[in-house]
């Protein structure tokens, strides 16, 4: 796998094609914009994101979807909302691996994305890279662990070693639906803690947001047939962890945004690439399908879809009887 095709030229998608160089590889950016594409050919720099860092020279910007025909391997690194549309426009060669890079539940079918894949490319080699990855960290040569979810082990393998160097450390997992909602639901338990810290209730409350959103996560997790050791693990409990106590996080400063009282119409059409506002919908739709509780993403749902307010919510959070903490569902 020497040649990697990278779709979308964000911070993400950057950083990966940092890292993909340094790993050794040969390394085709694509983007939609041809002014992007110019500046990473011409001035190593990529205009929107990162402009900082000095792209390696084995790093080509491309507009052309055609040119990702040759690629050992497709990295797609668009939100998940797009994931049906890109590929069905890239129309990927059946052999070639598709490692998906973006996390979240397609919202209007309340899919994941492997079951998204299975729709329109029902064929595909797929893959799922997942974990605790601020993209300019990762750009930036800091050390990283990453889950590769992969039901394949050879394949999982031979990526493994196509992506990893000494500071990004993918670790081969063969549970790709547990390591997909680890990064999905973290998304949306990140929009929780940031308006805890906007409504300032406190560093305990946040904590305890963080263990029952573990919970939560891996209850939907495991009734989805993902295994719960995977949900106590990097793209589990690792990216819950980065993302719920940093405004790095995009999803956590929207919640912030939101709960020190920040109108929602106003932060909602900047909030395309928070993945916890369209994976709120989605989860909380498929839990109750399945009569599955889940307070802490229902109520994320009822804030930014439902016009809920959030001292409500907050109020029905700590209204709920008290119970165990640990019960014989949580166990299986």
């Amino acid at each position: 796998m020497q040649r990697i095709g990278i779709v979308g030229a964000g911070s993400w998608g950057t950083a990966l094609a940092i890292t993909s160089a340094r790993a050794g590889r040969d390394v085709l950016l694509w983007d939609r914009k041809p002014a992007v594409a110019a500046a990473i050919n011409d001035r190593r720099r990529n205009p929107a994101y990162l402009t900082d860092i000095e792209l390696p020279p084995s790093i080509r910007g491309a507009t052309d979807p055609g040119e990702l025909a040759d690629a050992d391997a497709l990295l797609l690194v668009t939100p998940a909302q797009t994931l049906r549309d890109m590929i069905k426009r890239l129309s990927p060669p059946p052999a070639t691996p598709i490692v998906v890079c973006a996390k979240g539940i397609e919202q209007d079918t309340g899919k994941l994305l492997h079951e998204v894949i299975a729709d329109v490319a029902p064929a595909a080699r797929v893959a799922f890279l997942s974990g605790p990855t601020f993209a300019h960290e990762v750009a930036a040569g800091l050390p990283t662990a990453i889950s590769l979810g992969c039901s394949d082990p050879e394949l999982g393998a031979a990526l493994t070693n196509a992506l990893g160097s000494a500071t990004f450390r993918p670790y081969a997992n063969t549970d790709p639906v547990g390591v997909q909602l680890g990064g999905a639901l973290k998304n949306v338990m990140a929009i929780a803690c940031g308006i805890v810290e906007g409504k300032r209730l406190g560093e305990n409350a946040r904590a305890a947001l963080v263990a029952r959103g573990l919970a939560e996560m891996t209850r939907f997790a495991v009734a989805l047939g993902a295994q719960q050791a995977t949900l106590m693990g990097l793209s589990g409990l690792g990216d819950l962890s980065l993302s719920c106590f940093s405004r790095t996080s995009r999803n956590y400063d929207f919640g912030q945004r939101l709960g020190a009282g920040e109108p929602l119409s106003e932060l909602l059409p900047a909030a395309t690439v928070v993945e916890g506002v369209p994976t709120a919908a989605a989860v909380t739709r498929r839990a109750s399908a399945q009569g599955l509780d889940m307070p802490i993403c229902a109520a994320v749902d009822a804030i930014v879809h439902r016009g809920g307010g959030i001292d409500e919510s907050i109020l029905k959070l700590l209204s709920r009887p008290f119970r165990p903490e640990v019960t014989e569902n949580d166990q299986q």
